[in-house]
């Protein structure tokens, strides 16, 4: 049977709302499928080892669910202040039969960023999968209005946290492994409310591609997924005018928002064998807008 994709996960009509940077999802209204009833595993990274940065919430909470289902062991970074949002994650890949591990900090802190892939080697015992997914977004109504601090944090936590994390996970990495970073459409065809953002997300897509055009030679694969509008924690806490939370999303093609579990796939498909010859490449999920 046919799902039409238009109805095929509900209609999100997110009413006004506000929380405090960074927001919690368990705090949304409505409610984002992540998977917990939805993502139905294949086995397809059976005995892999993963490093999701951001994966408490959202599309990173969406992605560690379906690779604890599809068999690999998950260890995930986050804010300390997200910890309501990280035990019901951690709680959800042991619940799937694997082992998890939860290592909170801040990406904007260097020497985290080195602990942080020390200690998930260690307690995962490898590492293969790196998805480069913690991000900041924070809208201003114009670059006059864009706060200077918010600018160097966004810039420090979507490019140099999740490049600082890379870097030192080399180390551990080995021919087979992947690396994935969240891109966004916002990379192609940036809103004048989130300059900053924006800019960070073609920085990512960017480096993504000249990491790539590094290790491919050496048999490790690095990708991008492209996300449109969809539905997360971020969205609220300041991460959008008022204006657009009220109706997030239905200006897309498909006439809605995307829930985060509608992105697990893109990522479980570039971390597989599966996706053995594919690297260098941005997988755009937009919900029909279209990307270079």
């Amino acid at each position: 049977m046919l799902n039409d994709p238009r109805t095929s996960h509900p209609k999100l009509d997110p009413p006004r709302q506000t929380q405090p940077e960074p927001g919690l999802d368990i705090n949304l209204e409505p409610q984002a499928d992540l998977g917990f009833d939805t993502y139905e595993g294949h086995g397809r990274l059976k005995g892999r080892k993963a490093l999701i940065t951001g994966g408490d919430s959202g599309i990173g909470a969406a992605v560690a669910i379906a690779y604890a289902r599809e068999g690999a062991d998950v260890a995930i970074a986050y804010l300390p202040e997200e910890q309501p949002d990280a035990d019901r994650i951690i709680a959800a890949i042991e619940e799937a039969g694997q082992k998890a591990f939860a290592f909170p900090g801040d990406l904007k802190d260097a020497e985290y960023c080195e602990e942080l892939v020390d200690k998930a080697f260690e307690a995962l015992g490898g590492l293969d999968i790196l998805v480069n997914n913690a991000s900041k977004q924070v809208w201003a109504d114009g670059i006059e209005n864009i706060d200077d601090q918010d600018f160097l944090d966004t810039i420090q936590v979507n490019l140099f946290g999740n490049y600082k994390v890379t870097k030192h996970a080399m180390k551990y990495l080995q021919p087979g492994a992947s690396i994935i970073f969240t891109s966004s459409v916002q990379a192609y065809d940036p809103g004048e409310e989130l300059q900053a953002y924006a800019l960070t997300k073609a920085g990512m897509n960017n480096f993504s591609k000249g990491l790539a055009a590094e290790l491919t030679p050496k048999g490790i694969r690095v990708n991008s997924v492209a996300p449109g509008p969809f539905w997360t924690a971020l969205q609220p806490s300041h991460g959008q005018p008022q204006e657009k939370v009220e109706g997030f999303g239905q200006h897309a093609p498909l006439g809605r928002a995307g829930h985060p579990v509608e992105l697990a796939g893109a990522y479980v498909f570039l971390a597989s064998d599966e996706a053995s010859y594919v690297s260098g490449e941005t997988l755009g999920v937009t919900g029909g807008t279209p990307t270079p």
